[in-house]
């Protein structure tokens, strides 16, 4: 314990190797010792006791004869493996899943307990169906602290570019508008631009968290149903094990919680696979107190043909907040009929004119005295109030089924009665009151509207907009308008972080059309192809709209190598890549480049498919992104676009 403590103070004089939390970058520096650094050698020599344990003398120490030290590679790298045990690793569970009490397998007891492995996990990647090809890498979050802490570290940032009406713009600086996040509620310093961020979408939240946790008033996402979908479209992992689909959306979950302001919302649109499922594992990260709703919306009114059983023409979306005491619906109207029936408009909003009594029932004057009083208007019909004036008109809220109650009490009444808000008319032999009553309606939870089926409004809108494309299944735009219709006002934040076709950056630069102040969207999206589709989206969108958004991107590492492999045509080009690999890229501590040279005619009698495998397991999938603790490492080649891109969007000032 000693000796670690002493090789920890010795290496934390490097910033290369420390967190930004001050932790040791274990994986970094066992890679530096599998390369030689100069720098950890000096380390190591600067210290008696490190240089005992980690260096060989090979030529004897006398005064008589020269010495020369070799660095003992496998010792060092040896003690930092048995220091942690792999501790900071999942994998020592990997192949031991199966029926356990207190922590001992069936042959040691004869109790039996069923145990989910993946509760307590991350799930390294699993968003896209490249991913899929590989093996599930879970960190325990116990075990493996030190490596989720890596994982989900803050990465730099780059190919940062603006969109505008004019097309693409070299990108400058991000924009922080005071006078705007006054209004909205927000820091003055935060960020206003709308953003597409292109990465895998755990790191990009963790990447976002510093600068919008809290400030985020609706998150909507369309998350891969898991239903073993299409192979020839292009879309998301829709194929996970079960439990580990779980652990996938658990850990998305909990990290979007933290992005919602207190009153904020979180909708998650998913059809019945996982309906169950999900809804456990929302009911755990947001509470179950806080689910307002699971809506049925009917997509599809015509069902699918070769249904065995039922014919599916609706999914879900499962409604959270993030605290329902505080959180509340906007009065709007959605339903063409009932917004269409609001034909009058003031500064307040639009409204239509409703009669002031309450013919109810339970609203009779028996049951509401206070609400029974004379309210007088003029002669001419122009002045309405509730003090008695004579030659005024008297009215009580009587009709002919008899007496009942007007809406409000009279103080009420008094405080509502300015700017027009009654007015009277003569109907025959009787003056009859009416109030405006402004949009507003009761939301189902069953949404049967034409304009929610995606064929027509989502499909098709698509190709109307791109062309002839494959993307699957794209959401109605309509369905996603009105949940913002219900949850937002402008100048609120809303985020997507499955981004996908771009509904939901399309849904709120259609919003903001005619807007004063602006709504604000955050999409993340990882796969080329749906960046692609994005893309083309928005350029026809800007043209009416005429909002700009910037698009960026999380810097890769590993991860380009990892998109090389699954692009690979043939053993060829695996082994030019192998060669990259050799030279540039960050690799799995424990790999022996030797021994893989000397198998190499091994890997070559094996198939495609399972030589692209054992060149992706070789890789390091902490060094996937290059993290922002790395920003000033040589061996990531950050570019000093790249830097200023980075040290703008996290308000990094130059030392």
């Amino acid at each position: 314990m000693k000796l670690f403590e002493t090789l920890e103070k010795r290496l934390k004089k490097e910033n290369n190797f420390v967190t930004d939390n001050g932790e040791l970058k274990k994986w970094v520096v066992i890679n530096k010792a599998q390369n030689f650094d100069a720098r950890l050698i000096e380390l190591l020599l600067d210290s008696k006791e490190l240089k005992e344990k980690f260096f060989v003398d090979v030529k004897g120490t006398s005064a008589s004869s020269a010495q020369a030290l070799v660095f003992n590679q496998n010792l060092f790298v040896q003690f930092l493996e048995q220091k942690n045990y792999l501790n900071d690793s999942y994998t020592q569970y990997k192949n031991k899943v199966g029926l356990t009490i207190d922590g001992k397998y069936l042959k040691q007891r004869n109790e039996v307990a069923l145990v989910w492995p993946f509760k307590d996990c991350v799930l390294e990647g699993g968003q896209s169906r490249e991913e899929d090809k590989r093996e599930e890498i879970f960190f325990n979050e116990i075990l493996a602290q030190d490596e989720i802490t890596q994982l989900l570290e803050p990465k730099v940032l780059t190919n940062a570019k603006v969109y505008d009406k004019d097309g693409e713009q070299k990108f400058k600086s991000f924009t922080r508008d005071a006078e705007l996040n006054k209004k909205r509620g927000l820091p003055e310093n935060t960020i206003t631009d709308n953003l597409i961020i292109k990465g895998n979408n755990l790191l990009a939240l963790h990447s976002l968290k510093k600068e919008f946790a809290g400030k985020v008033k609706l998150i909507y996402i369309d998350p891969p149903y898991n239903t073993g979908g299409d192979k020839n479209i292009f879309s998301y992992n829709n194929t996970f094990n079960h439990s580990s689909w779980l652990t996938f959306i658990k850990n998305r979950l909990e990290s979007a919680k933290e992005f919602l302001t207190n009153d904020g919302f979180i909708c998650i649109a998913i059809d019945h696979y996982e309906l169950f499922y999900l809804g456990e594992v929302a009911d755990e990260v947001f509470g179950r107190e806080n689910r307002i709703a699971v809506v049925t919306v009917v997509h599809n009114p015509k069902g699918r043909n070769q249904a065995k059983f039922f014919s599916e023409n609706s999914e879900f979306m499962l409604v959270y907040a993030k605290n329902i005491n505080q959180a509340n619906f906007n009065q709007v109207a959605i339903d063409e009929e009932v917004l269409a029936s609001f034909n009058l408009e003031d500064q307040k909003g639009r409204y239509r004119y409703e009669n002031y009594i309450r013919a109810r029932t339970v609203w009779s004057r028996q049951n509401r005295p206070k609400n029974w009083y004379p309210i007088y208007v003029s002669k001419d019909l122009k002045d309405i109030t509730s003090e008695k004036k004579k030659g005024y008109f008297e009215l009580f809220p009587t009709t002919d089924s008899g007496d009942f109650s007007w809406k409000n009490i009279k103080k009420s009444f008094d405080d509502l009665n300015i700017d027009n808000y009654f007015k009277a008319e003569k109907e025959g032999d009787k003056i009859h009151l009416y109030h405006k009553y402004y949009e507003q309606q009761v939301f189902k939870n069953v949404w049967t509207d034409k304009k929610y089926q995606s064929e027509f409004h989502g499909t098709n809108l698509l190709k109307s907009i791109i062309g002839k494309n494959n993307f699957s299944y794209p959401k109605s735009l309509f369905a996603v308008i009105d949940v913002a219709k219900i949850m937002t006002k402008p100048g609120d934040i809303v985020m997507d972080f499955f981004g996908g076709s771009g509904t939901s950056m399309h849904a709120i630069l259609e919003l903001n059309i005619n807007q004063d102040i602006k709504r604000q969207f955050i999409t993340v999206e990882q796969l080329d192809e749906h960046i692609d589709v994005m893309l083309k989206r928005s350029k026809n969108i800007i043209s009416v709209s005429k909002e700009p958004f910037t698009y960026l991107e999380l810097k890769k590492y590993n991860q380009t190598f990892i998109e090389q492999i699954e692009e690979a045509k043939d053993s060829k080009d695996l082994l030019k890549i192998w060669e990259q690999m050799k030279a540039k890229s960050f690799l799995n501590y424990n790999v022996d480049i030797k021994k893989q040279e000397e198998h190499i005619e091994e890997f070559k009698q094996l198939k495609l498919a399972q030589q692209k495998e054992h060149l992706i397991e070789l890789l390091d999938k902490n060094q996937l992104y290059v993290n922002l603790s790395s920003i000033n490492d040589k061996d990531f080649e950050v570019s000093k676009e790249e830097k200023q891109v980075t040290n703008d969007f996290y308000q990094i000032k130059k030392v």
